[in-house]
């Protein structure tokens, strides 16, 4: 406004107005002075009900006959039985006087469903699992792929690509899967969602009879089962993983070197980059005590580079859980689970251990070459693992 005044004597209002693309209505209309505006006492509606009628109306209405009845549907029988209260959109105006408007039907309430609330100190205590859908070759056509997930090491402990998504498919899967790693009685907890073949009365059974216990996440709680849905987003987003797929053999050709990539090479964030193989077969106290070692010998030979002090070292998660409980902490517990035997463990120890004399000596010289470390710390899965790897479902 002040430009266009500034401009006006030379140009014109118009053209000020045309440069500063200001309409011409706004500039005058705010050159008037702004009226006073009067506020005159509305007249009082002479249809409207009286205090003493309006009362009456929400005593009919909170009766015990019509509590749990809508305000048309109390308009309606009374008028039925030849009595006229008012409009049902006048009886809605006068409950909202008193914010009496509500769900006034007498209906079922669902069960509060618990939280759950699980935690696992260590492998073979904890599994979670689920069903995802894969386009087919065609429209309307549909594989699901199940997956068991060990939720302290996120390793896939089964999987499973089929054309149909029942209980009978998942009965068979947790079965064998449980067989195939030797789960005793009364030692693990498998989570999973409310999908039909979770729910199912049969599968219930399985679980009882294998002495697995059963937890489910709430109805409509997308947060209850994370890692196997993080899991699924993982393999989802692999440049390997088709759009659509031909078929089961198809699917099997794609996800068998996929998940045993997942396994034995995939470094994981939650367990301080190890592969879920190394924290599922023990190995990640050495591992990580490796590292360590490889860190120190950096330091000795650098410390300058260094500008936190030393290196400490890294500490795997004590504990993985959903919906952790607040009550009571949970300490660490031995693992009820062995799996298969550890027949490399002799070798990564004394990997550790040579790791460990390589920072001694560091230290006690002043220094070491840099291709020292660099030549300890050379990949592990293509090492230890390949007498490990147990045998993938399919």
């Amino acid at each position: 406004m002040i430009a266009v005044q500034e401009l006006s004597p030379a140009t014109g209002i118009a053209l000020a107005c045309a440069v500063l693309a200001l309409p011409r209505a706004t500039y005058y209309r705010r050159q008037r002075p702004k009226s006073k505006r009067y506020s005159y006492p509305r007249k009082p509606n002479q249809r409207r009900y009286s205090e003493e009628e309006r009362a009456e109306m929400r005593e009919v209405l909170n009766s015990e006959r019509f509590m749990d009845k809508s305000p048309e549907q109390v308009s309606a029988i009374l008028l039925e039985e030849g009595e006229y209260l008012a409009s049902a959109r006048t009886l809605y105006r006068v409950l909202g006087e008193k914010q009496q408007v509500r769900e006034r039907r007498n209906r079922r309430s669902h069960p509060a469903h618990a939280k759950p609330q699980l935690v696992a100190t260590a492998p073979g205590q904890l599994w979670s699992w689920d069903i995802t859908q894969l386009k087919g070759p065609t429209k309307g056509v549909a594989f699901f792929l199940y997956v068991m997930l060990d939720l302290f090491s996120r390793f896939v402990v089964g999987w499973l690509l089929a054309q149909r998504e029942n209980a009978e498919l998942a009965q068979q899967f947790i079965d064998e899967t449980m067989r195939k790693h030797d789960i005793e009685p009364g030692r693990l907890t498998l989570h999973q969602d409310r999908g039909s073949p979770m729910r199912a009365k049969s599968t219930r059974q399985l679980l009882d009879d294998l002495g697995v216990a059963g937890s489910y996440s709430r109805p409509r709680v997308s947060n209850d089962n994370p890692y196997s849905e993080s899991h699924f987003g993982t393999l989802k987003a692999r440049p390997e993983l088709p759009e659509r797929f031909g078929g089961v053999q198809h699917g099997r050709q794609i996800f068998q070197p996929l998940f045993q990539w997942y396994n034995y090479d995939h470094r994981h964030s939650g367990i301080k980059m190890l592969t879920p193989a190394q924290v599922h077969y023990g190995f990640a106290e050495e591992l990580l005590a490796r590292r360590h070692a490889v860190r120190l010998a950096a330091y000795h030979a650098r410390p300058d580079r260094f500008i936190n002090g030393p290196p400490k070292l890294e500490q795997l998660p004590k504990e993985v859980w959903i919906n952790r409980p607040e009550d009571e902490p949970v300490g660490e517990s031995p693992s009820p689970y062995q799996p298969t035997a550890r027949s490399s463990q002799e070798s990564v120890a004394e990997i550790v251990l040579g790791a460990a004399q390589v920072a001694d000596d560091a230290g006690g010289a002043g220094g070491v070459p840099l291709h020292q470390p660099c030549a300890i710390a050379r990949e592990f899965s293509a090492m230890e693992f390949a007498a490990l790897k147990p045998e993938v479902r399919h």
